[in-house]
């Protein structure tokens, strides 16, 4: 039997706490700009429509994940090129997101959260499922 540790503790605080961000955000897209607005926007951008269906399952799908701590190091750095997306989004904007459109600090800032996540992993309280452990190894 192990103890956790203050680092398990502030693992699981970082990681359900951005997945509850990464989940906001998703759902912001569906229920508020719509999955049609999202993908105009992505398309505004002259980004491919299809990013946006796959940002939004990103977001939802990896912020359920990290919530759950499921593939916690995994789903973290799957998600890193989504914030760096982000940030390429809101760069010309300037370094504050209050900025209007936003700045590019708070999604680079998220990305390092997120790799700080991939090498915390999960911590305490996350689902633990064996043969998922077992397949994706130190990624799990």
């Amino acid at each position: 039997m192990s103890t956790a540790t203050n680092t398990d503790y502030a693992a699981a605080l970082l990681r359900v706490s951005s997945g509850a961000l990464f989940l906001a955000h998703g759902l912001m897209k569906v229920n508020v700009f719509t999955v049609a607005g999202t993908v105009g926007f992505f398309e505004s951008l002259g980004l491919p429509g299809f990013l946006a269906y796959l940002t939004i399952i990103a977001e939802i799908g990896g912020g359920l994940a990290l919530i759950l701590g499921v593939a916690t190091r995994l789903v973290s750095l799957a998600l890193i090129p989504v914030l760096l997306g982000a940030t390429w989004v809101h760069w010309g904007n300037g370094w504050t997101f209050s900025n209007e459109g936003g700045g590019w600090e708070f999604p680079l800032f998220w990305a390092a959260a997120q790799a700080s996540i991939a090498l915390l992993g999960a911590g305490v309280f996350a689902v633990r499922i064996p043969a998922l452990n077992n397949a994706l190894g130190k990624f799990a």
